[in-house]
């Protein structure tokens, strides 16, 4: 039993989401977070225990990645999520971010296009434009789910995106960030028919993939079908789900030979090529069988904050829609009917109610709101009954 309630003081810990300057002026001493993707839980024990055997060996010199990192990431993904990898697929790097950025380098010209499916998280726009690329958009579209909605893809348009010859590569975000969609494994299948039917190459953000709630099930794209696995670039790393993103470390895995020789050049060509030793031992830890019941416990902690989001928004602000959240722990929120923009929205809730959230403006979607719920119970119930006021308040505006 892992102790989620334990309260850990970050502010002043040099952390980005305690410690960075907000867009507009606001009493940080008493802002409570819950915009950046991290927790503000302790890492698991196991976790930092295999740190502290690392750092007891009182040398940190350049590291060799050992052959015991790949088995511990192949078993991980077998075992857990029913896909098989293979050593030679891997290449190692220091976070997705980077390595969305030197893929899209490898497998593009400037002026070829990517598509992408918004809302969706912010750096898939910046990488590809600093790849002198051109964004096609495929936006998700809204299903009506009860009170709320969920997201859907338009496969109609994405066939018709996938067809434009400037289309080569297709950035799947598996599970959605904000959407909170886990994708389905038929899903999947279609959107690699699609894709390969049009020689668009999917590379798909799957950084979330631990951070599933109840009820609900992560495919791989790979694992979709024999033809996703062979014809794709998957992203992965412990650091979103294990809390450990400070110790950059994450991998790029694909079938494809020549892909993977063109993926290599352009990483050493960014110098994102080295990890560092404790992120190596870290990984290792995360994706070994002591991590599976720490995931299980932090979902289900997780969906409880969930759950308490629901219950405080239906009582107060029942204007303000929620997403179905199926992954992730960012819950995205529908606040189009104030009438105002986003980043409105965001600076309001800071200066007033002292509450940090992301403004959707950032992913493709105005009018929306972005929670982080990874945090204690305690917080993040005063966090939220933070942004319930400040929405009503703005709605009497």
């Amino acid at each position: 039993m892992y102790n989620f309630d334990k309260v850990v003081t970050r502010r002043g810990s040099g952390c980005v989401k305690w410690d960075a300057q907000p867009p507009v002026e606001a009493d940080m001493d008493n802002v409570i977070p819950m915009w950046v993707a991290d927790m503000d839980f302790e890492a698991a024990p196991f976790i930092r225990q295999a740190i502290q055997r690392r750092v007891d060996h009182g040398v940190f010199g350049y590291t060799h990645v050992p052959e015991s990192f790949y088995k511990a990431t192949i078993d991980w993904f077998r075992r857990r999520h029913g896909v098989t990898y293979y050593r030679n697929w891997f290449i190692y790097t220091t976070g997705v971010v980077p390595a969305i950025s030197a893929v899209i380098k490898a497998l593009t010209q400037p002026g070829d296009k990517v598509i992408l499916q918004s809302p969706v998280y912010n750096c898939f726009f910046s990488s590809i434009r600093n790849n002198g690329c051109t964004i096609l958009d495929n936006p998700l579209k809204e299903i009506p789910d009860g009170s709320g909605f969920t997201y859907g893809i338009d496969f109609e348009d994405f066939e018709k995106k996938c067809s434009d010859p400037a289309a080569k590569v297709f950035l799947l975000c598996n599970p959605h960030n904000p959407a909170g969609r886990v994708w389905a494994k038929e899903e999947l299948r279609q959107i690699g028919e699609i894709a390969r039917r049009h020689r668009v190459i999917v590379i798909s953000d799957e950084i979330h993939c631990e951070l599933v709630m109840p009820g609900y099930h992560y495919t791989p794209y790979g694992a979709a079908s024999e033809e996703n696995l062979k014809n794709s670039v998957i992203f992965c790393s412990p650091s979103k789900s294990f809390n450990i993103a400070g110790l950059q470390v994450a991998n790029i895995i694909t079938a494809d030979p020549d892909w993977r020789a063109r993926i290599d050049r352009a990483v050493n060509i960014n110098e994102t090529c080295d990890v560092n030793p404790i992120g190596v031992a870290a990984l290792q830890a995360a994706y070994s069988a002591e991590g599976d019941a720490w995931l299980d416990e932090l979902n289900a902690y997780i969906y409880g904050n969930y759950r308490t989001l629901k219950e405080i928004f239906a009582k107060e602000i029942p204007f303000a829609r929620i997403v179905k959240l199926e992954g992730t722990y960012l819950p995205w929120i529908d606040c189009r009917s104030l009438g105002l923009k986003s980043e409105e929205i965001e600076n309001s809730l800071l200066q007033n109610e002292k509450v940090w959230v992301n403004a959707g403006a950032m992913y493709g979607q105005d009018g929306f709101i972005r929670i982080n719920l990874a945090t204690p119970a305690s917080i993040c119930r005063e966090g939220l009954e933070r942004i319930a006021a400040g929405l009503k308040r703005l709605s009497k505006a």
